[in-house]
């Protein structure tokens, strides 16, 4: 049988469970279809499990069974895992909106499943994932009985596979706008055209977070998208919650999300403009200010960059607050860690001359699970800065 064989001594990485085969670790190659799934084994002929493969990628491989499990049962295996875990820890009667599949954080790289009350989004990243659709969306189907599968596979990543985007109904109706719950509070999800699957679901502790402490508090929410973080400043005691975000389209949904809960026009102001300009105008006074950033680099190139943009807006907010205040802020760049991230905050603060202590840490919600074998999984970090 035709498999791919790795290197000597280059296989540690798949034998301690890791996804990504890269080609410099590989010795032979048959010849295969791209996407195709092949078994993968080391120098001396062992079988390390299957990979599907693509030679455009720079990732040329993604393990998606280990050992001697058929690739086919080991996806339909992690899918009944993932819907498992979030059976464990949600009550769709109190949060209904969720991700099902964390791509290599559930064992299925490539894949992105986010459920929204009753309609399935999914998301394919790369070939070997897109030809298992079939399988996939089969088995969440027959769990789920969803009203819709949706396709949000509109990912930068697709272009190194060789992909177009695609955005299209799989299954069911086709479906704009959808009303969820997360932690009892509704909001409103643009499904067609919303950023991300639609919903910033790797939020929802820090969201918690904003709602038990943002009481009394004038709250600025930047980069606030949907408004749900001044939607839940509100619901927690704020006196006021103010959104910026460069996107009109976002305010009017943050609009809707305000009138979906009952808050008034008095409850805060929505901006539409960039906020690095922003924080350099004067404007209101505000004790409590949310930076949620969309990833600054996307790339391990762009990493210098991003923490040019991160030093200036954290700088420019931690100028801005009035204190005693708080500044509760994130970088969801992968190629950024949490310690690099921690030191651009640090400079942030001397430079604006602001002493500030980190109260608490933050990271992905529950739902988005980090794979202990696969830590590239873990991207989203954040600190909660008290500002004297």
């Amino acid at each position: 049988m035709k498999a791919a064989v790795l290197k000597p001594g280059r296989d540690k990485a798949v034998r301690n469970r890791h996804h990504w085969i890269f080609s410099g670790a590989i010795r032979d190659l048959p010849d295969f279809e791209p996407g195709e799934i092949l078994p993968v084994r080391d120098a001396g002929g062992d079988l390390l499990g299957h990979a599907f493969f693509n030679p455009r990628s720079s990732i040329a491989g993604r393990m998606i069974s280990f050992g001697s499990e058929a690739p086919e049962a080991a996806v339909r295996e992690n899918l009944e895992r993932a819907l498992a875990l979030r059976r464990t820890f949600f009550d769709p009667a109190v949060t209904n909106a969720l991700r099902l599949v964390n791509a290599e954080g559930d064992g299925l790289p490539g894949l992105v499943a986010d459920l929204y009350d009753d309609v399935l989004v999914l998301q394919s990243a790369t070939l070997g994932m897109d030809k298992l659709k079939p399988l996939v969306v089969d088995t969440l189907a027959r769990a789920l009985k969803p009203r819709a599968i949706l396709e949000r596979s509109d990912l930068p990543a697709r272009r190194e596979e060789g992909l177009d985007q695609v955005e299209a109904v799989l299954a069911g109706e086709p479906v704009d706008r959808v009303r969820v719950l997360e932690n009892g509070v509704p909001y409103w999800v643009n499904l067609a055209g919303g950023q991300k699957t639609g919903f910033y679901l790797d939020q929802r502790e820090s969201r918690q977070l904003v709602r038990a402490h943002a009481a009394g508090r004038k709250v600025l929410n930047m980069f606030a998208y949907s408004g749900s973080f001044s939607v839940c400043a509100l619901l927690g005691g704020a006196v006021r919650a103010d959104s910026v975000d460069s996107s009109a389209a976002a305010m009017s949904l943050a609009q809707d999300n305000f009138d979906l809960n009952g808050l008034g026009s008095e409850s805060g102001t929505f901006f539409t403009a960039d906020v690095f300009e922003f924080l350099r105008e004067p404007t209101l006074e505000h004790d409590f200010l949310i930076l949620d950033p969309p990833a600054f680099a996307k790339k391990r190139a762009d990493v210098v960059a991003a923490c040019r943009g991160y030093k200036d807006i954290n700088r420019l907010a931690l100028k801005r607050v009035r204190a005693p205040g708080l500044v509760l802020t994130f970088s969801c760049s992968h190629f950024v860690d949490e310690g690099l991230f921690r030191q651009v905050v640090f400079e942030a603060a001397a430079e604006a001359g602001r002493r500030a202590r980190i109260l608490q840490r933050h990271r992905q919600a529950l739902d988005h699970p980090v794979n202990v074998y696969h830590p590239e999984t873990d991207y989203l970090k954040g600190f909660l800065l008290y500002v004297d």
